[in-house]
């Protein structure tokens, strides 16, 4: 029987802090690391089925029209043109194909055929040759050259902010614009269909396999039961496999007409073309306050791209409406529908570049106000949240903010007037970290057998964050046996449908579910040892409850399953939940060539239960070595006059390398939330990334007095500052 719960209040059973085991929270090494690192565990590419061909994208070379023509490719088993295939990511949702047929481009770079051969060089050299005509459209592929759209679901107000502005005593309006970002994650996007009758499997790079198999069975016009995906390892994603994309409904159509497997792989530079991209943003923050540093007034005003057609646009206000408390509030959100690459989820939508814009605003608030920038947020935390009055789940900023400054050596903070070493200026920043925290739907099966070895089955994905290990810990913990008595199967949609990874929803929904899948049978087993299951402990194998003691072996039959099901409720909107924590970073700044070196940082963090310290630790490491990247380096180019994606590799994408990430500090506030299910995790990924950059751009200042709000901070902006300045 399915243990089922919905999470429609607070869970304060505290269950998993008395079980006997002691393995969940310890900072335990990735099961599957020694295959990775051995090179044995396969990734989409890497299966080798027999008589396998392989594809080739075609890509549009106009930013939009029709493709009249395509012609032959000597050497090709097949040129594959297909509505089906002909499509651009559409977030979170079944992918419809265009109305307009498979000869409508969209965007330069977007795919319009597959070719197909016996081997990758013979595919890749026919569709380099592949000759296409088209009747090219003149398209606006500018944010600056269009009418925005303002979608009405995304509006908001409260009280007058214009007044509020005017009747400051001290008020910062300013102006940022942030670029577009790449995923670019390790692995490239790539697939392998192959069919048996009717029934198709697909081995690809995906996050969210569950809504995956929706979409592709969507877009191949068969029945979800008659598709089975596979993706066991995943090297990393970022949001860019959160949907299907071009090579894996190429590789089904492909494989179907030619009645062999298929593989599809994308280039560097067709991840850049044609997974989805971070939209670029023009952010106008407001924000006017009393003598004291009390918020009265907060505006928070973007524009945002997309194709034509497309929902999703990036949600660069998310935090704001709750992260301070201000009267008087106004938030705008445009959308200029442009012919460049599909916007998208792109690691922590929304925040990421939302959360690090208006914590500049609030550092430059609190250098207006003469006030220090942690007093200033300490002043400004909301008890509940502003306007709804929904009281929050849980709320941690202001011990992070405490605790950060206390461990970073705040006080030795010099607000006014630099400290300098040789040509180096050297400054210190902060931020507050920020994130929305959701739950998702999840299911999974836990088998616990005779031997005393557990099997844990979902389809949830690995993506590089540690699924693999978590999930063995927490059943581990639950039926009271070492984590190598655990083994974890996920990545296939013939196992119980999760959450999927995305939104850092992943290690607390699919978890929660375990969870549930565990306590059904500790209740079986409780019967057994007739007993209550509170009553009951497991620990290395056995079974004690009061004077008795059993092994788990002596009590089951065969095996025993449980299976949990997890779905959210009312504390979707009955309580505001949110992850919280503090950035801060010293860095020097070069006063002849503006150049930037982080000399340290550190974050501390607010994520409810803790699963696994290290695989945490490391998430944190990744989301700051980010926001590194998003103050210093970043930025997605397109060409004003087409639109194509120019940084298309990572020799002209800059992410930040060894010698860019100083050593990384990083620390857990012990924090319970019993809104978020009986596990009482939330998410953590993205939360580190949520204010870093700001936290660097904001000690930039301090170090030269430079603000840059055209972001990256590169070295021209810094110097064009500090020549103006001199």
């Amino acid at each position: 029987m399915t243990r089922h719960l919905r999470v429609d209040g607070p869970n304060h059973d505290d269950r998993l802090d008395h079980m006997a085991q002691g393995v969940l929270g310890q900072p335990l090494n990735r099961l599957e690391g020694p295959l990775k690192v051995s090179g044995r565990a396969a990734y989409a590419a890497e299966a080798r089925p027999a008589n396998l061909a392989y594809g080739v994208l075609v890509q549009a070379s106009v930013p939009a029209g029709k493709v009249l023509d395509i012609g032959d490719a000597p050497g090709a088993l097949a040129v594959i043109q297909d509505k089906r295939m002909v499509r651009y990511a559409a977030q979170g949702q079944a992918q419809k194909a265009p109305k307009s047929g498979p000869d409508q481009v969209e965007y330069m770079g977007q795919a319009i055929a597959l070719v197909v051969a016996d081997t990758f060089e013979a595919a890749t050299h026919a569709a380099q040759n592949l000759m296409v005509r088209y009747a090219a459209e003149d398209v606006p592929v500018n944010p600056d050259a269009v009418t925005p759209e303002l979608p009405p679901q995304k509006q908001a107000s409260a009280g007058d902010l214009d007044r509020a502005m005017a009747t400051a005593a001290v008020s910062v309006d300013a102006v940022w614009h942030t670029p577009s970002h790449g995923a670019a994650a390790m692995e490239p996007h790539a697939a392998i269909a192959q069919w048996d009758g009717d029934r198709v499997t697909i081995r690809a790079g995906l996050q969210m396999l569950s809504s995956n198999r929706a979409q592709m069975a969507d877009a191949l016009g068969i029945r979800a039961s008659k598709l089975r995906l596979l993706a066991p390892y995943v090297g990393g994603g970022f949001g860019s496999k959160l949907g299907i994309n071009a090579e894996a409904v190429a590789a089904a159509i492909a494989a179907k007409e030619l009645n062999r497997p298929v593989q599809v792989s994308m280039t560097r530079q067709q991840v850049f073309d044609l997974a989805h991209r971070r939209s670029e943003t023009r952010q106008r923050v407001r924000l006017a306050c009393d003598p004291d540093g009390r918020l009265t007034g907060i505006g928070h005003d973007v524009l945002v791209s997309n194709l034509p057609g497309s929902e999703f646009s990036e949600p660069v206000t998310q935090a704001t409406p709750f992260t301070y408390e201000a009267a008087h509030r106004q938030i705008v959100h445009a959308v200029a529908r442009i012919h460049r690459g599909c916007a998208g989820s792109v690691r922590a939508p929304g925040e990421a570049v939302g959360v690090t814009v208006f914590e500049c605003a609030m550092d430059e608030l609190a250098e207006a106000a003469d006030i220090d920038p942690v007093e200033l947020r300490l002043r400004n935390i909301p008890e509940d949240e502003p306007v709804t009055g929904r009281p929050f789940s849980s709320h941690k900023l202001a011990e992070a903010l405490r605790d950060g400054a206390q461990r970073f050596g705040w006080s030795d903070r010099r607000p006014n007037g630099q400290r300098a070493e040789g040509e180096w200026l050297i400054g210190m920043g902060m931020a507050t970290a920020v994130r929305v925290n959701m739950l998702v739907e999840s299911r999974a099966k836990v088998t616990l057998l005779q031997n005393g070895q557990a099997i844990v089955e979902t389809d949830m994905t690995d993506i590089g964050t540690g699924t693999y290990t978590i999930l063995g810990q927490l059943a581990g913990e639950m039926l009271g046996l070492p984590v190598d008595r655990v083994e974890v199967k996920l990545g296939d949609t013939d196992f119980p449908p999760s959450s999927g990874s995305g939104g850092s929803f992943g290690a607390a929904s699919s978890g929660n579910s375990v969870y549930l899948a565990c306590e059904d049978i500790r209740r079986q087993i409780a019967k057994a040892m007739g007993c209550d299951e509170p009553d009951l402990t497991l620990q290395n194998g056995m079974a004690r409850a009061g004077n008795i003691a059993r092994s788990l072996s002596e009590l089951i039959d065969g095996s025993l399953t449980g299976e949990g099901h997890l779905e959210p409720g009312k504390t979707e909107k009955s309580v505001r939940q949110a992850t919280w924590g503090s950035h801060w970073a010293e860095v020097a700044v070069n006063r002849w060539t503006g150049e930037v070196r982080v000399r340290r940082m550190m974050g501390v963090f607010a994520c409810g239960r803790v699963l696994n310290e290290k695989t945490a630790r490391s998430q944190c490491l990744g989301g700051m070595t980010f926001g590194i990247g998003i103050a210093l380096t970043e930025a997605m180019e397109h060409d004003s006059r087409d639109g194509h994606a120019v940084s298309r590799d990572l020799a002209e994408y800059h992410i930040p390398c060894h010698a860019d990430v100083p050593g990384l500090e990083v620390h857990f506030l012990s924090e319970r939330d019993a809104y978020v299910g009986p596990l009482q995790a939330k998410g953590l990924g993205e939360l580190g990334i949520c204010g870093a950059g700001a936290a660097v751009l904001n000690a930039i200042h301090n170090a030269c007095g430079i603000r840059v709000r055209d972001l990256p901070a590169t070295p021209d902006k810094i110097i064009a500052g500090l020549e103006a300045r001199a």
